[in-house]
């Protein structure tokens, strides 16, 4: 069901500059500096990489990996029944606030994590984890309200596209803090990449406040006020069910499990994987995001327009098999510029999958419905069971190996199964995409 929107275009674009509001998280505190800082705040002076986590002997990327998957099992236990309570009551904003509020003061809170505090290091990781992919539950059930079938490629492109460039100018900044603290009168040492953590919370909750004002609050005049929770637990019964009794919603979410398993984690521990297997120093790490986030804009637009003109199916395909190929070529690298190269056709595909995924999936929802935020609720676990499982594996597998390598070329089966799944789908001619004039 569609809503009639004033001024449609300045909501459009207030909704996407939540992206770019939020991605500085992915990019800052998920995929470069945090992770480099963690690695060299929890690195023993003897060069150890094992830490002592409420008295558990673990090795600390591996923690970390688990600590990412805990993050993602605590949403998706918990957003199914949180959108149902948010479609009853017409307060689908108000939850997307919270969750972006949560995340924005647990990055601030990274400010303070110094090594010797890990226990309060990893829950401020979590809870900002669990900001970020509580926000984007609600903020993506927007996009099939605010815009016409044949918008979806296009404006799901440019929130993604948008989000990489505000990404990158934050985290230009917060390299020339960290490479050049003097000329910003900060002192030497790990100063300025925690004050990264607190730039980029205050740069969250700061630009979100556009989409805040802009997006409709309450579009269909819901208004429930006892029984919320069992209204709640209503609504996404109700929409389970009908999920349930939709093949084809069933077979992409089957395929969309699987592939996001390799995305999420190739995106989640890249970083990590340089700083490992080949001893790149952070500044290499760095440049290597730097290249993927630049990529990955022109990408998002390129499968965009192949949607158009080969349809969604097509063009998720063809991505798919280029994971296959990433997977396969990263136990094969050992130097900078083949880690460069890889990167690159990493970023090509990674806006490009991610941005066709959410407008596919939104074609999928039945057109007629107001229950957006329960439907797109099974999109978002189903991302985060993804990552739960991917992270753990990918973990465990370098526990159990010795080698991040391993589990690299591990990836590569999830993107095979995924790929099976999506040659059963069928999406109705109806929702193949249109280029947006």
């Amino acid at each position: 069901m569609k809503l009639k929107l004033n001024n449609k275009k300045k909501v459009q674009n207030a909704w996407a500059m939540y992206d770019w509001a939020n991605s500085v998280y992915s990019l800052v505190i998920t995929s470069t500096i945090f992770p480099v800082y963690y690695n060299s705040v929890t690195k023993g002076v003897d060069g150890s990489d094992r830490v002592s986590f409420f008295g558990w002997e673990v090795v600390n990327t591996v923690l970390y990996s688990y600590s990412i998957s805990f993050s993602f099992f605590i949403i998706a236990l918990i957003s199914p029944l949180l959108s149902g309570m948010a479609d009853a009551s017409g307060r689908k904003l108000a939850f997307m606030k919270f969750f972006a509020y949560l995340g924005s003061i647990s990055c601030v809170g990274l400010f303070f994590f110094d090594g010797s505090n890990l226990e309060f290091g990893i829950l401020c990781s979590v809870m900002a984890s669990v900001g970020y992919a509580g926000s984007i539950v609600f903020y993506n059930a927007y996009l099939p309200e605010i815009a016409s079938e044949s918008e979806y490629d296009f404006l799901s492109a440019r929130g993604f596209a948008l989000g990489y460039i505000g990404s990158v100018i934050l985290l230009v900044f917060n390299l020339l803090t960290i490479q050049f603290p003097d000329l910003f009168g900060f002192p030497e040492g790990s100063f300025a990449p925690r004050f990264s953590f607190l730039i980029t919370g205050l740069w969250w909750a700061g630009f979100s406040q556009i989409p805040f004002r802009f997006l409709p609050k309450n579009p269909y005049k819901k208004s429930i006020h006892r029984g919320l929770l069992l209204k709640g637990y209503q609504e996404i019964s109700a929409v389970f069910k009908l999920v349930r009794a939709m093949p084809m919603m069933n077979r992409f979410l089957a395929s969309f499990f699987f592939y996001s398993m390799g995305v999420q984690t190739v995106m989640y521990l890249a970083a990590s994987f340089g700083d490992k297997e080949l001893g790149l120093p952070g500044d290499q790490l760095i440049l290597t995001v730097l290249i993927i986030q630049f990529v990955a804009i022109g990408g998002s637009y390129l499968f965009a327009f192949l949607s158009a003109k080969f349809g969604n199916k097509i063009s998720l395909m063809m991505m798919v098999l280029i994971w296959i190929g990433i997977c396969g070529a990263a136990y094969y690298v050992y130097t900078v510029y083949e880690f460069y190269a890889l990167a690159f056709v990493v970023g090509m595909v990674m806006g490009g999958i991610q941005s066709l995924s959410r407008s596919t999936y939104s074609k999928l929802i039945p057109e007629d419905t107001t229950e957006h935020a329960s439907f797109f609720s099974f999109y978002d676990v189903t991302e985060k069971m993804a990552i739960v499982i991917g992270t753990f594996t990918y973990g465990a597998i370098e526990q159990w190996t010795g080698s991040m390598r391993n589990s690299a070329v591990s990836l590569g089966i999830f993107f095979l199964v995924g790929l099976g799944f999506l040659v059963l789908v069928t999406i109705p001619k109806k929702a193949l995409s249109t280029k947006v004039s």
